[in-house]
């Protein structure tokens, strides 16, 4: 199967594809950031990268290229709750009409997976996606998915859209969107190793409900914790509206490419100790409410601190393999990494998309 990876970022979808087991070869990738690019043709030197505007593609060019399958996880900020939503009339949203206009000229393409933020499925771009697809033959099935769902102690809801021509049958039937799917369909899937983590050690997630394992799994053994501690202003702002998760966590929120900038709504900051040594220091600090400096010492004390770059990879699940270059700095790799996909829930759903029903 020969695959062109649309946005592709830092590759998280060829990662994907290739954990997805499924016989296929990325014959293209196009992005149009630089500093994305560089990080992928790091981790595939081989693969053939554009870097260009994705207007600037052509049906012929594709065509040309033979493409089977089509992985992409476009802009989401027309679309994102937190933005202006603007959907279609947003510039970001250019780029995705072109694939919708090329879509019905690419003769041999059988599947499509999309990747995009909880309020795509609401968006005027859904409504021109499916009946762009409707129009030109393809069935389709659509999911709002979290890799706690899958057993992996990370937050990150998002929608997806599998297509595939007609002729081939999906091994799974469309479920209201609003309703969890995981438990079907992840009876439908080979038990990864992120299941039988979370089914061996973990336990059920307070938030979520979900059985996961705890970030002691994915902390890394030595890391330099004053790079990546708070400093004093961030703790003196928000100290008291933060997301802590220790050792035994068995969660944490959305990584965004805010993340290492900001600390309220960006991601989960990490803290060394239990949550009873947690609850000790915030009541120590709440005496000091008055003495700011005496405040933040004492909170200090807990060693709060981001989660490193490789730490939020291995939360996204990319593999140990997957390395940034040299002079990638940790701000750049933060931003890229927000911008990216779950590499895990993506293979199975790749893994999905190609599985038919021999039944129907």
């Amino acid at each position: 199967m020969k695959v062109l990876e649309l946005y592709s970022g830092i590759g998280g979808m060829h990662f994907a594809l290739l954990e997805s087991g499924i016989p296929a070869k990325v014959v293209a990738a196009i992005d149009i950031n630089p500093v994305a690019n560089d990080v992928y043709r790091h981790n595939f030197p081989e693969t053939v990268l554009m870097n260009r505007n994705i207007q600037s593609i052509s049906a012929q060019t594709l065509n040309k290229l033979d493409v089977d399958a089509i992985l992409m996880s476009p802009p989401c900020q027309p679309f994102t709750r937190l933005g202006l939503q603007r959907d279609i009339l947003d510039s970001r949203a250019c780029s995705l009409l072109h694939v919708l206009s090329l879509i019905p000229k690419l003769k041999n393409l059988k599947y499509i997976l999309l990747e995009n933020v909880q309020g795509f499925e609401v968006s005027q771009m859904r409504n021109k996606l499916v009946d762009c697809l409707e129009e030109c033959g393809y069935a389709y099935r659509e999911l709002m998915l979290s890799p706690s769902q899958f057993g992996i102690p990370n937050s990150r809801r998002r929608y997806y859209l599998l297509a595939k021509r007609k002729d081939l049958k999906f091994c799974f039937e469309q479920t209201p969107l609003q309703n969890d799917s995981s438990s079907e369909l992840l009876k439908l899937l080979p038990k990864s190793k992120h299941f039988l983590l979370a089914e061996k050690t973990g336990k059920s997630n307070s938030r979520s409900g979900k059985i996961c394992y705890t970030l002691d799994n994915i902390v890394e053994e030595y890391v330099e914790e004053s790079r990546y501690l708070l400093h004093p202003n961030f703790l003196i702002k928000r100290a008291w509206v933060i997301d802590i998760r220790t050792p035994e966590s068995n969660g944490s929120c959305c990584f965004t490419k805010g993340y290492g900038r900001y600390v309220e709504g960006t991601g989960s900051i990490y803290c060394p100790f239990s949550d009873e040594m947690i609850n000790l220091k915030y009541c120590e600090a709440l005496d000091h409410r008055e003495d700011s400096d005496e405040e933040i010492s004492v909170l200090m004390e807990l060693k709060l601190r981001f989660f490193s770059p490789r730490e939020v990879c291995r939360l996204m699940c990319f593999p140990e393999n997957f390395v940034f270059p040299k002079y990638t700095s940790d701000g750049q790799k933060y931003r890229l990494l927000g911008n990216s996909i779950n590499v895990h829930v993506v293979a199975q759903l790749i893994f999905l998309l190609c599985t038919e029903d021999k039944d129907k």
